[in-house]
């Protein structure tokens, strides 16, 4: 329960893309935010560094922060630099180096994203899923294994369903206890399997989710994703979720209802990308509020959710399940 002086306190858990979309416009609202960020990735310069330092992958990590900070365009700009050269930097991401440099100090890699948090001014709390190196597998509907989270959507088979290694991956305490504390949940944006999955499978981490009295919502896709959601209804994405949680869990779905421009459909059709359809009765039927708003934005060749009207939709749900404490 909230007291006066509080501000209503918001968890939302993912990676990739879309989680710094949504932050940034977040952020700007007088809300308590956590973000809870997957450290499966193993491709490009967080790759290189969990390999060669036995971290967890920083990238998510990075980007989030910079989401969430509040510092000068410059600075921002230089924490995601991205170093294009022909030595051993090529690749790597200033803000990864930094992290993991911060890891290697502090030997701890939570205690290197508080440090990077003050650094940044950051407005909100970012905390991994996991506090160690995990590798995601995908088990495809013939029955074989795909290892790594950036070889999987590369498959060309289905996916039956996704799992960690090691067996023994532990969540943070301080993540648990932010999921208890939770006025609302946010699952989402992002990849399905590659990114929010792999937040909610960590051992006790997606139970903690299923136990809390906090409404949760989920922020549904605008374009599905080849060698991932392929055809992928809005109602197909929920059922993925509830067969790895075991557990029906979510109370609300955002999604976008108005149809995307023909010229942006044409342009993600290479990819074998298409709006994602939001079938509203099969969503009834798994008891499910409906949200339905248009919710995009795009700019040149990429569409992204509407950072700020995703942002207030969350905003307006907070205040109604919380204006009873809340003070004018």
């Amino acid at each position: 329960m909230l007291n006066d002086k509080k501000q209503p306190k918001v968890v939302i858990i993912g990676g990739g893309t879309g989680l710094p979309v949504l932050l940034r416009g977040l952020k700007k609202h007088p809300v308590d935010i956590t973000a809870i960020v997957t450290v499966a990735d193993d491709g490009g310069s967080s790759g290189r560094l969990r390999e060669d330092m036995d971290i967890p992958a920083p990238g998510d990590i990075r980007n989030v922060l910079a989401a969430l900070s509040d510092v000068e365009p410059l600075v921002e700009q230089m924490f995601q630099h991205r170093f294009q050269s022909k030595n051993e930097l090529s690749g790597h991401s200033l803000g990864n180096l930094i992290l993991a440099a911060m890891t290697s100090l502090t030997g701890d890699f939570v205690h290197a994203i508080q440090e990077m948090s003050k650094f940044l001014n950051v407005r909100g709390k970012v905390l991994p899923a996991a506090n160690q190196s995990v590798v995601l597998h995908a088990e495809m509907n013939d029955g074989t294994i795909v290892t790594g989270e950036s070889k999987i959507p590369f498959s060309g088979k289905k996916i039956k369903k996704v799992f960690l290694s090691p067996q023994q991956i532990k969540p943070l305490s301080e993540t648990l206890q932010e999921i208890k504390q939770a006025d609302l949940i946010v699952i989402g944006p992002g990849s399905l399997y590659t990114s929010i999955l792999p937040n909610l499978l960590v051992p006790g981490l997606g139970e903690e989710v299923g136990r809390s009295k906090a409404k949760k919502v989920y922020i549904c896709n605008l374009m599905t994703q080849a060698g991932e959601t392929l055809d992928y209804s809005a109602s197909d994405h929920i059922k993925a979720i509830y067969d790895h949680m075991g557990n029906a869990y979510i109370d609300r779905i955002l999604v976008n209802n108005e149809e995307i421009p023909s010229e942006i459909q044409r342009r993600y059709q290479a990819e074998y990308a298409k709006p994602v359809m939001y079938d509203v009765e099969s969503l009834k039927r798994m008891g499910l509020e409906i949200i339905q708003e248009r919710i995009f934005s795009y700019e040149g060749n990429v569409i992204r959710h509407d950072t700020k009207k995703v942002a207030d939709l969350l905003y307006n749900m907070l205040i109604n399940e919380t204006k009873s404490h809340i003070v004018p």
